[in-house]
């Protein structure tokens, strides 16, 4: 940076004055800077350092001793030489400029060479006061540098000793692997000797890592020095106590000196520190750490107790988040086997509940067909009907709550117009409309609402929501069932006048097993499923299901939204042909019912008969292999759960008989998830149904497979 040329003021309000002193200063390396008054000198030193102010005294408005105090009065000024140039000086007058801080006079007119003389000896000096500043600065510029030096090694040091403390620390969350390297690695920082206590329960003696002490690693307390064994009970004693300590305790020469006598070879110790193990309120224990050299590092350490402390909390929290686990695996095992079992035993419940409604519903069959011109037998064969129904519907929903709550449902998707479900679920629960005397309105609109769903699901949803309507509204009670869409959206609407919904339940409708009140002769019936069920189906299918109600006794509406699919034309329905006479239609054949409940197996024997076809019976699998090798059935009705070889065994056995190949196998069973059809599917089944499955259905089954080709393999 170039040096600042100085500077002399000339102050003087005689324009010829002034130029005569610019000229006579002309020849000296400065600036001159001329002012007209005492207000523009001012204005001239506020702006820079001046190394001699020349002031008239004779100035008109503010004279020269005016000036010269106003000078004297800035901070920055206050020290500024002035030379008081005057055609007339008297001892007063000197007295007085000399008080005001002048260094001379100068008696006009001027003399050149003394004037420039006696100002180049202020230029002069205000150089080397530049000089000595500029040289003071550099001076404190170095000692700071180097202070600064200092202190980023020290950091250095620092942040490298507590990396390296880290790096220790963090190798292991257990307590003995943390403590153990780092007690080392401290002393082979510090020398002397180091000592970690750390508390255990009340009953216990604190744990010690030591090292500086020769083999001495983990000593007990009564194998330490006695002063240091008290010193650590002493120090361990108040923290144990919950009473606060200082995060550093020194001790005195006198301590160390007890400490390092008690040692064999005595050691001589002149600084030592302890250090709390805490974090927040939980103690941990102490760091001891005792010097034969002055230590500058002691506040390191103290950080170091703090890692330390954070280490051995987290190695409390790792063992207990560990033991939490466990105990939560331990739980969580527990309920899968409580599930599994579960599972099992729904299964298990519904294979045995369905086994005597098979026989049950058959009966209701034969009476049908046997009496048809009795109405007292017509009226009791179509209760049975209706009760096997229900006892049907309510196992199928308690397994369908089991099977999606574990995801073991697979929706079949198809593209489908949703007003067919909902033809098919009023069909479902039009009986019990009819019995009730209630009311159902339908709005649907003509066009076709296409959506993407599994059929049976969207009319097993609609068939529960209804179910729901039909049991808490009245008799002649009315039920709202609206379609509609718009937006992409299909939107199905289920209203009723019954009892409503209380402001208490309506949070928890949707939950498993949640009911309103109910009187003592519970007339609603129903398990407290179907809402769940139909909400989980609901959302299987990407849609959603709300409840609304204004209270008790206002009726209640439940809404179903579902994505629905836009711009698919509608195809044309075939012509039915004319159906021909059912006589004419059926094929009678040949079929095997094979059940080790003879009343299931008879009389599902004597409904296909009042069909048509040609009936044999048998108990078990080995019956059933004996039969089909004489008669050579077209169809066995098969039961899985068959004493000895089950049914799948046995339509293993009968698809490897080179007269059974093409027959048309049903297996039927109490058994009715996806991996029970998956499973009759492979083992050569053509169709599953569950119990009591209807034996108009298996009459159809078989029409269905002797009309034409294609039908094989069929999931029912």
């Amino acid at each position: 940076m170039p040096a600042v040329r100085p500077a002399v003021l000339v102050v003087d309000d005689l324009d010829e004055k002034l130029l005569v002193m610019q000229t006579v200063l002309e020849g000296l390396d400065a600036d001159v800077v001329l002012a007209r008054s005492g207000s523009d000198a001012l204005r001239e030193l506020l702006r820079r350092d001046f190394a001699v102010v020349l002031l008239d005294v004779n100035m008109p408005d503010i004279d020269g001793f005016e000036t010269a105090a106003m000078i004297r009065g800035y901070r920055q000024t206050a020290t500024t030489p002035i030379i008081f140039i005057t055609a007339y000086v008297d001892e007063m007058q000197a007295a007085e400029g000399y008080a005001l801080g002048a260094v001379d006079y100068i008696v006009a007119p001027v003399v050149p060479e003394i004037l420039r003389s006696k100002v180049r000896v202020f230029l002069q000096l205000f150089e080397a006061q530049r000089r000595l500043k500029e040289q003071a600065e550099e001076r404190l510029a170095l000692f700071a540098a180097e202070a600064a030096r200092h202190t980023a090694e020290a950091a250095t040091r620092r942040l490298s000793f507590l990396a390296q403390v880290g790096h220790v620390l963090e190798g292991s969350l257990d307590r003995e692997a943390a403590v153990a390297p780092l007690v080392d690695f401290i002393h082979e920082e510090f020398g002397g000797i180091v000592a970690v206590a750390q508390m255990h329960d009340a009953a216990m003696q604190p744990r010690v890592w030591l090292a500086g002490t020769g083999s001495l690693r983990q000593p007990t307390m009564s194998e330490l020095p006695a002063p240091l064994a008290d010193l650590l009970v002493d120090t361990l004693a108040p923290l144990a106590a919950g009473e606060a300590m200082a995060t550093r305790a020194d001790l005195g020469v006198r301590e160390l000196h007890r400490i390092g006598i008690g040692f064999n070879p005595p050691r001589s110790l002149v600084a030592a520190c302890a250090f709390p193990l805490a974090v927040g309120a939980r103690v941990h224990g102490v760091l001891f750490v005792a010097a034969e050299q002055a230590q500058d590092r002691w506040d390191a350490l103290g950080e170091v107790a703090q890692r330390l402390a954070l280490a051995l909390e987290n190695a409390r929290l790792y063992r207990s988040l560990e033991q939490e686990i466990e105990v939560r695996r331990a739980a969580e095992r527990d309920l899968q086997e409580s599930s599994r079992r579960k599972d099992e035993f729904l299964a298990m419940l519904s294979h045995e509940l369905r086994n005597p409604l098979a026989p049950i519903r058959n009966a209701a069959e034969v009476v049908r067909h046997a009496a048809r011109d009795d109405r007292q037998l017509q009226w009791a064969s179509a209760v049975l009907s209706r009760q096997v129904a229900q006892m049907r519907r309510l196992i199928d929903e308690l397994l369908d709550v089991a099977r999606i709550s574990e995801g073991k449902v697979n929706l079949q998707l198809e593209t489908l117009d949703l007003r067919v479900a909902l033809e098919e679920s009023v069909e479902t629960i039009r009986p019990v409309l009819e019995s009730r005397r209630q009311t159902l309105r339908i709005a649907a609109p003509k066009e076709a609402v296409w959506v993407r769903g599994d059929a049976g699901r969207l009319a097993q949803i609609l068939g529960n929501l209804l179910t729901n309507a039909v049991k808490y509204t009245d008799e002649r009670g009315d039920i709202e069932l609206t379609l509609d869409h718009a937006g992409g959206e299909a939107t199905l609407r289920v209203r009723d006048s019954g009892i409503g919904i209380e402001a208490e339940l309506m949070p928890r409708i949707f939950d498993l097993f949640q009911q309103g009140e109910r009187e003592l002769d519970r007339s609603q019936g129903g398990l407290g499923v179907g809402l769940t069920l139909a909400r989980r189906l609901v959302e299987m299918h990407h849609g959603s299901i709300d409840a609304f109600s204004e209270g008790p006794g206002r009726g209640a509406e439940f809404i179903v939204r579902l994505p629905c699919i836009a711009g698919i034309a509608a195809t044309p329905a075939p012509q039915a042909a004319a159906e021909p006479r059912a006589a004419e239609q059926a094929h009678r054949c040949r079929v095997l019912v094979v059940d080790d409940n003879p009343d299931t197996a008879e009389t599902a024997a004597i409904v296909l008969r009042l069909a048509g076809h040609e009936l044999h019976t048998a108990g078990d699998a080995a019956e059933a292999l004996k039969l089909a090798g004489e008669h050579a059935p077209e169809v066995v009705v098969l039961d899985i759960g068959l004493p000895g070889m089950d049914g799948y065994q046995a339509a293993g056995r009968l698809r490897q008989m080179p007269s059974m190949r093409a027959a048309l196998l049903i297996a039927m069973t109490g058994y009715g998830s996806e991996a029970d059809r998956a499973r009759a599917h492979d083992a050569g089944f053509d169709l599953h149904l569950t119990k009591p499955a209807d034996p108009q259905d298996i009459a159809d089954a078989i029409q269905r497979h002797f009309a034409g080709p294609g039908l094989r393999r069929v999931n029912a």
